[in-house]
């Protein structure tokens, strides 16, 4: 039975990870260490597939004694580390989370790991999974983020990414320690925290409040369903080469404005309002974000001709399938949204009207 230590794997895409490797890994066993903050829940967890295969241990990354106690206990052959503060409005308001977790707490992991590495070599790889959002802003008519475009990050949350993304890379070039590194794009799908786009917009529909939209709405981003980025990680963890870099994109640009209109127009039909009226009546456009990025797309050819994979899910499938868990999941929704998640939207979104 391999032995795995998922980080952070309580989290949207860690959870769903998760529940990927289980079904398409029958002697995987997976030690998930994840701080269970606002983002990640046990609920994310429940009904595993083969649950006596997986082990939740809460605590965080930075806890040195805790990640050596893990490593001493397991044989562990993968190392998949998704564990981050991940939200660009947080880190506005809040910086200092995003510089502990995303820098010091992957050097206190990725340490350990290679002390536990050098003192009994065998079968490890260290998948650290990044953001597309380190390599800055795209003009109109750029080309896409490549594996060397350069590093330009513009909020703390890709600074402190970036930052991990580079001493990771330096622990392969000293030290010989195999590690391997994606970049991914905005992604979408069931279990993602209600304060990224899609969410927010479902859950502020349904309940009848408004859909703030940034600006003018226009900045484009490239979406990539959750089930092809867990894909896309399993097969880098097979065969990716150790000091390479993947970016695993959608293939799917869309300016904010449209995903907003187009989940109200589905809405409209999947779930109407009692009154009649379309969910699109609750668009409210309010001021931008501090050095909010125009546009993100990703080129992910290096990780199509290298490891044969692609997206296999299409936005309008995808998207349809995404509302569709969150009307049917009303408990998971009512559990995440506490008197926290109140808070913090009113803290964001308040002054911004």
């Amino acid at each position: 039975m391999e032995q795995w230590l998922v980080t952070g794997g309580a989290g949207f895409i860690g959870a769903n990870f998760v529940r990927y490797a289980l079904e398409k890994h029958d002697k995987v066993r997976i030690v998930n260490l994840d701080a269970l903050t606002y983002a990640g829940s046990r609920a994310n967890l429940d009904g595993l597939p083969d649950a006596d295969r997986h082990e939740l241990v809460h605590g965080d990354i930075g806890d040195t004694d805790l990640v050596e106690r893990l490593f001493a206990r397991h044989d562990f052959q993968r190392v998949v580390h998704f564990a981050a503060e991940s939200h660009v409005d947080r880190s506005i308001h809040g910086p200092a989370a995003f510089i502990q977790t995303n820098i010091v707490g992957t050097f206190n992991l990725i340490e350990v790991a290679r002390r536990q590495w050098e003192n009994q070599p065998g079968d490890l790889r260290f998948l650290h999974i990044s953001t597309d959002e380190v390599y800055g802003t795209l003009g109109p008519d750029d080309d896409a983020f490549s594996e060397s475009t350069p590093y330009a990050p513009n909020s703390p949350y890709a600074a402190s990414k970036a930052s991990a993304d580079l001493l990771v890379r330096a622990y392969h070039k000293t030290y010989g320690f195999p590690v391997v590194t994606t970049n991914c794009s905005n992604n979408y799908g069931p279990y993602q925290y209600p304060e990224k786009l899609i969410p927010l917009m479902i859950i502020n529909a349904l309940t009848g409040k408004p859909l703030p939209v940034y600006g003018d709405g226009r900045q484009v981003r490239d979406w990539l369903y959750i089930d092809d980025h867990c894909a896309a990680l399993n097969a880098v963890l097979e065969q990716g080469r150790n000091g390479e870099t993947y970016n695993i994109g959608g293939r799917c640009e869309m300016k904010n404005i449209e995903i907003v209109e187009l989940l109200c127009r589905l809405l409209d039909e999947m779930s109407p309002r009692g009154d009649g009226a379309s969910y699109n009546t609750q668009i409210q456009h309010v001021q931008d974000r501090p050095g909010h990025d125009r546009r993100y797309a990703v080129d992910a050819s290096k990780i199509t001709e290298q490891l044969d994979w692609c997206p296999q899910t299409d936005f309008p499938h995808g998207i349809r399938d995404t509302i569709r868990w969150y009307l049917a999941n009303e408990r998971w929704v009512n559990a995440v949204m506490n008197e926290n998640y109140d808070d913090w939207i009113a803290v964001n979104y308040s002054d911004r009207g």
